[in-house]
């Protein structure tokens, strides 16, 4: 006999699908607003947003979807973003106080709930 998985997901994971799907669709509909965001040493930064982009939008996906590999996925994404965080409020350092550097630091811990909650984010 095979019990009925309940559909309801963490909210923890709804926050990660809404998140992921708005970010992802910005990225694609405004890819300038996240350029900062890529070390130079990358390359172009408008492949590397359009990339997130629709990796964020695939992360979603799969975390609604309850993929198997969609924490591994999500978790790894968000490591990343954590890379381009840390490399924005890093080089908004030398350009004193401002309030994109504080938004910038503040973000940084935020990063560690969001992973935490996609690694535990519930698979079929």
């Amino acid at each position: 006999m095979r019990i009925r998985q309940s559909r309801k997901l963490p909210g923890g994971t709804r926050f990660l699908i809404g998140a992921f799907t708005l970010s992802g669709v910005v990225h694609l509909l405004k890819p300038s607003a996240f350029f900062d965001l890529i070390p130079p040493a990358l390359g172009s930064p408008l492949f590397w947003t359009v990339a997130s982009g629709i990796l964020e939008l695939v992360c979603a996906f799969a975390l609604y979807q309850r993929y198997w590999w969609a924490p591994y996925l999500t978790t790894g994404a968000l490591a990343v973003v954590w890379v381009g965080n840390w490399w924005m409020a890093i080089s908004l350092i030398s350009g004193g106080f401002s309030a994109s550097l504080v938004v910038a630091v503040l973000r940084l811990p935020l990063q560690i709930p969001m992973m935490m909650w996609a690694w535990r984010s519930p698979t079929r």
